[in-house]
């Protein structure tokens, strides 16, 4: 880059040191690709190579995408401290080389770069200055250096003296439809958040705009770097409300470098179901209660049948009759080991067995002279071998003690939850058995399965088999390097060194180890393996919008965190779900008591304090105590509110030609059962369950905008909500609101809708 193009020099010192960090990434960036394409090339070789390669593809693949995520906005910043030594700050850190050597570029989420977001002219930590570096792709396009020494003499020119230029910009930016990370501008109290330790319970609540969602993102990624070892092999899980928010914040920790983490709804929390449907208000609130684990409970016990009132069995000639008194002694055995249903089976099926057994030998085995027993130990045994081959016997204990899937036993309750539930609560939850699972019926799922438990015996069997056989052939493979071995030097005289000191692999290694060493790795990531094992203990997990789960939600996410090292992020004022829990104790007490943490984020980034002012007036018609989050900034812009007339849509129409902003994203936010008359009338809008937000005009719902924001948000016909979701409607836009209807309004609108 040419003097001319870049007069000021320190814009050009800073331009010429990122165009040095772009240089070493497109560097490493070339070397990965290289290693890859290398390893793909040797897809000829033996069995081992291929393994090598495939890991060395793995791990050359994740650098890659490490490396392309970062490529915007790599440098973010710089700190000067009062020693004379500077560090600039990015999202990941960069090394001359890949020793450790002083680093060129400080991973943002180190020790050493706190200070550029904690230190204030009050409170220096050791900064003369810290500078914000701002570019578009890989040029530098503006400087705010920010002095914190007062004694600091040297000036730039680029002296910010607000200190807020950065943090308005990016919130004034037009929005993308897509999260960005705000590792720029962390303000200290959510700093403190993002470094907390990762033990235990920490719960963030924080109103509309307070960047919760932004800084629980943050800390996952802080996690991962600080706990790498931890967390890289046990993973951290994030959940979110609905896939439109998942599709939202999908970029940012990928733009911090962090690919390996499961983001998912609770409708994706059962491998094997992506469930999207939802249930009515009443069914999901039902669904939701802490009490249906006893009902499941329940109906598994009730699936561990007597006979009415005997089973016959014909075995040799002769019946045997299981009545109720000897399956109930089964029963109460098996059940006293605890164990779950299906696994707890195979000790119903031993004492089935030995029950008719001894019905058997009673028969066959007495003297008809003294009654003394004619059968020994070995006869015995091969009575009951001889019974475990009827197929009567088999079926007896298929109807007394099922094997049982968790979806079917899920199902058939459902279809016929009377007996187990009050009239009308059984009448909510009531549906034809079907293959479409709704997102309240995955906790179900998720507790049928720890109740049932999986007989693995089958699995076993089977692996054993493929064993066998892989030995097999390595012994072949092993046999046919002898044979070869052997007649390559069988012309060699006795005595011959050479012939005496081959080895052959027989003499290294036998078939079984062989075998072993050429079973097939795995080599998905830690996120993908967790993502299909129900079993899986995450390292940390992440949930948004916390307070909307309902009690058996959490049952799910707890047994996925034994250690309970979790974040919880949301709003209670904002609820919405009949089935979320009211308080964070209310949530947390079955499970960690009162040792949790809890912290509240006061300040409003994203809503406009005219937009807040209308929101909170909604919020105190019902709750005169209410006290929303500040707002950092006024745009000057209020906040409109018309009767829409006869024609809504068309209203519609005209409103979001004119909200729609030049640059950034309009929301209509409307009720579904509007969405396909209004969609006809906007050009390129379409209604569904995910939206594409990447699009100028969007048509939600409210509980579909739960965590997003927009430049401009038309909320259409507020009196068909509740108050939770009007309030989050309302706090979506970054810039404008309007509000359109033809029906009564909210209490809290009315006023608004009266002022010119």
């Amino acid at each position: 880059m040419s003097n001319t193009e870049f007069p000021d020099d320190e814009l050009r010192h800073e331009q010429e040191f990122i165009d040095g960090l772009y240089a070493r990434v497109d560097m490493l960036r070339g070397e990965a690709e290289l290693s890859v394409a290398d390893a793909l090339a040797q897809g000829d070789k033996p069995m081992q190579a291929r393994l090598e390669r495939d890991i060395l593809v793995a791990e050359r693949s994740g650098l890659l995408a490490a490396l392309n995520a970062v490529d915007g906005s790599l440098c973010f910043g710089r700190i000067d401290l009062s020693d004379g030594t500077s560090h600039h700050i990015g999202r990941i850190g960069l090394r001359e080389d890949n020793t450790e050597r002083t680093p060129v570029l400080i991973d943002w989420r180190a020790d050493v770069a706190r200070p550029f977001y904690l230190a204030t002219g009050h409170t220096p930590l050791g900064l003369r200055r810290r500078r914000h570096i701002a570019t578009e792709g890989r040029t530098v396009t503006h400087l705010h250096d920010e002095i914190l020494d007062l004694g600091e003499a040297t000036r730039t020119g680029h002296e910010d003296h607000n200190g807020d230029d950065v943090l308005l910009a990016a919130l004034n930016a037009a929005r993308t439809g897509r999260m960005s990370d705000i590792v720029q501008t962390i303000q200290a109290e959510q700093d403190e958040i993002i470094r907390a330790p990762h033990r235990g319970v920490l719960v963030v609540e924080g109103g509309p705009g307070t960047g919760k969602t932004a800084v629980a993102l943050h800390r996952a990624a802080y996690l991962l770097y600080e706990h790498r070892d931890l967390l890289a092999r046990r993973a951290v899980l994030i959940v979110g409300p609905n896939p439109a928010f998942l599709g939202y914040i999908g970029e940012v920790l990928p733009s911090l470098g962090e690919t390996g983490v499961l983001l998912a709804t609770v409708g994706e929390l059962f491998p094997g179901v992506k469930a999207t449907a939802t249930d009515t208000e009443r069914a999901a609130a039902v669904k939701g209660r802490a009490g249906m684990a006893d009902v499941l409970a329940a109906v598994v016990r009730d699936r561990q049948e007597l006979p009415d009132p005997v089973i016959a069995i014909e075995h040799d000639r002769e019946v045997l009759m299981l009545d109720d008194g000897l399956v109930r002694v089964a029963r109460e055995r098996t059940r006293a080991t605890t164990l779950p249903h299906n696994v707890a089976r195979e000790y119903f099926e031993g004492h089935i067995l030995n029950t008719l057994t001894d019905l058997y030998a009673e028969r066959v085995g007495t003297d008809p002279y003294d009654g003394s027993n004619l059968l020994d130990a070995s006869d015995l045994t091969q009575i009951r071998d001889e019974l475990a081959e009827n197929p009567e016997v088999w079926s007896a204990i298929d109807r007394l003690w099922p094997r049982i899937t968790p979806q079917r036993l899920v199902a058939d309750f459902l279809a016929e939850p009377d007996g187990y539930l009050p009239e009308e609560d059984a009448d909510a939850i009531r549906r034809p058995v079907t293959r479409t699972w709704t997102v309240a019926d995955v906790p179900l799922l998720d507790e049928a399965a720890e109740l049932l438990g999986e007989d693995d015996r089958v699995a076993r069997e089977r692996a054993e088999r493929e064993r066998e056989t892989q030995i097999a052939y390595a012994q072949g493979v092993l046999d046919v390097s002898y044979a070869s071995r052997t007649y390559e030097f069988e012309d060699k005289e006795e005595g011959d060194p050479e012939a005496s000191e081959v080895l052959s692999a027989h003499d290294i290694i036998d078939a079984e180890r062989f075998a072993e060493r050429h079973e097939e790795a795995d080599h998905r990531s830690a996120a993908e393996r967790a993502a299909a094992d129900r079993t899986w203990a995450f390292g940390h997990i992440i949930v948004d919008e916390a307070q909307e789960l309902s009690p058996m939600a959490w049952r799910l996410l707890m047994r996925r965190s034994p250690t309970r090292s979790m974040t919880l992020v949301g709003d209670p004022a904002q609820t919405a779900q009949a089935a979320g829990a009211g308080s964070w104790s209310e949530i947390l007490e079955p499970y960690v008591e009162d040792r949790f943490e809890h912290t509240r984020l006061g300040v409003n980034y994203r809503t406009p304090s005219e937009i807040m002012e209308l929101a909170t007036a909604v919020v105190r018609a019902e709750n005169p105590h209410f006290e929303p989050p500040s707002s950092v900034r006024s745009t000057g812009v209020r906040p409109w509110v018309r009767d829409a007339g006869g024609d809504l849509p068309g209203a519609v129409a005209e409103a979001v030609t004119e909200l729609t902003p030049a640059e950034g994203r309009l929301a209509v936010i409307a009720p579904r059962a509007l969405h396909r008359r209004l969609a006809a009338r906007l050009d390129g809008v379409t209604p569904g369950a995910e939206p594409d937000l990447t699009r100028t005009v969007v048509l939600l719902e409210p509980r579909q905008a739960k965590g997003l924001e927009f430049d401009s948000v038309l909320v259409v016909e507020p009196g068909a909500y509740g108050t939770s979701d009007l309030y989050v409607a309302l706090t979506r836009a970054t810039q404008r609101l309007g509000v359109l209807h033809t029906g009564p309004l909210p209490e809290g609108l009315k006023q608004a809708a009266a002022t010119p």
